[in-house]
């Protein structure tokens, strides 16, 4: 009863349209007062849930890539992979892949990736013969890289709802490979596309312009060597890394490109200190309903009954996929991490999975998710940017959903795609 109670309220109150955050947070006290704990004790949870030194790496990657994404690095990683990609059959949907790898390297976000990367290119696919639905599924789909490859914001969001035990570092480099896997695996589906359909080849580019082209981009992908190297040779924490990652977006942005406006800075500082805002409200309230179902031993009630469900490892696994499939479509990936990690992280241990393993299956499981409806907020991005309705853009997302399911289904089965890296780098 205690848990239909907190999760039963959480459910009312979302479809009453409340926001996620305030849902989690009255839902909270809800629960508080149906056991008769005292308030204050959800009120210390909030405060404790954001009064955490490594949640410093989020404000920082997000305005780290804030700056690059508004900067003109996205303009110039989509050349820089024109250079690479451009001249083969249906290129300019391979650059689309490959601009969304090198971008979300930076940026950490799916929807700042298909927003800027989508800009660019979803016109200019269009212009040069492809269809709009596909040239805009292709973004999407490319996008949930940037889940998965380093600097992951949602890979620190599950560091900290596994109560700090899985390192950050370890999770950025769990992601690397399966998040190539998923961009090659798009990149396939784009061949194919392009030869059964006839897409164009573009035109190579010439020595002089690539050589430029490449220095141009390399000033940006810089950042990418900042987080990353210092984070694995030992020189910066994660939140060092990311603060500097800070310093040299801002000094590439306004100093080397110079196509941002000193005037224009403060209000992207605005934009980005509103996103944190809501990121650490979502992150408080769920400490405080994640505090309520300790309390009420949801966690433990969840384990048991998938125990007597099966002891099979590999179903249970597969259980907890459509489980995660399912919610992914209708909520939002950071407060499903929040909400479901302490209560799904302890059965997996059981079964004996490695929680960065079982990190990526859930980024990739809700990674998906984003660009599904009815809430997908890339797929609402996707659509403002093509202005094509939802059903469309889902009818040309269909052959991409089957290959994200394909690469779901190997991160899920073959643990060393996620966890090789991390072992060998010693994490």
């Amino acid at each position: 009863m205690d848990a239909f109670v907190l999760i039963g309220s959480f459910v009312v109150l979302m479809m009453l349209g409340v926001p996620i955050a305030y849902s989690l947070g009255l839902a909270a006290l809800v629960g508080a007062l149906w056991i008769d704990i005292p308030l204050d004790a959800v009120m210390i949870q909030i405060a404790s849930g954001v009064n955490k030194f490594s949640l410093l790496a989020i404000p920082f990657f997000v305005l780290a890539g804030a700056i690059m994404a508004e900067g003109g690095m996205a303009r110039r990683l989509v050349a820089f992979a024109g250079v690479l990609v451009g001249f083969i059959r249906g290129g300019l949907s391979l650059v689309n892949v490959l601009a969304s790898t090198f971008f979300g390297a930076i940026s950490g976000s799916s929807v700042a990736d298909t927003a800027s990367i989508g800009t660019v290119l979803i016109p200019e696919m269009e212009k040069k013969g492809y269809p709009r639905d596909f040239a805009t599924a292709v973004t999407m789909s490319g996008s949930v890289q940037a889940i998965l490859i380093p600097p992951s914001h949602n890979a620190v969001i599950y560091s900290l709802a596994a109560g700090g035990s899985v390192s950050i570092a370890a999770l950025f480099m769990a992601g690397v490979l399966p998040g190539l896997l998923l961009g090659l695996t798009v990149a396939s589906i784009c061949v194919y596309k392009a030869h059964k359909h006839g897409y164009p080849k573009g035109e190579p580019i010439a020595l002089k312009d690539a050589f430029k082209i490449t220095i141009e981009a390399l000033w940006g992908l810089m950042t990418m060597v900042i987080i990353l190297g210092g984070i694995l040779s030992g020189v910066f924490t994660a939140n060092e890394s990311a603060s500097i990652a800070v310093v040299w977006a801002f000094f590439v942005t306004m100093f080397i490109y110079r196509d941002y406006k000193w005037r224009d800075l403060p209000k992207l500082i605005h934009r980005t200190v509103k996103t944190v805002t809501i990121v650490m409200i979502l992150i408080g309230f769920a400490a405080a309903f994640g505090y309520m179902m300790t309390l009420m031993q949801i966690p433990m009630k969840v384990s048991a009954f998938l125990s007597e469900f099966s002891d099979n490892k590999y179903v249970i696994l597969l259980l907890i996929n459509v489980l995660l499939l399912f919610l992914g479509t209708l909520m939002d990936m950071s407060p499903l991490i929040l909400i479901l990690t302490p209560i799904l992280l302890p059965v997996v241990k059981v079964l004996g999975v490695d929680p960065v393993h079982f990190g990526m299956i859930m980024m990739v499981n809700l990674g998906i998710g984003l660009i599904t409806p009815p809430v997908g907020s890339v797929l609402f991005v996707g659509s403002a940017i093509s202005k094509l309705k939802i059903g469309v853009l889902t009818k040309a997302m269909m052959p991409f959903f089957v290959a994200l399911f394909v690469v779901l289904m190997m991160v899920t089965y073959l643990p060393w795609l996620s966890l090789w890296l991390p072992k060998t780098m010693g994490l």
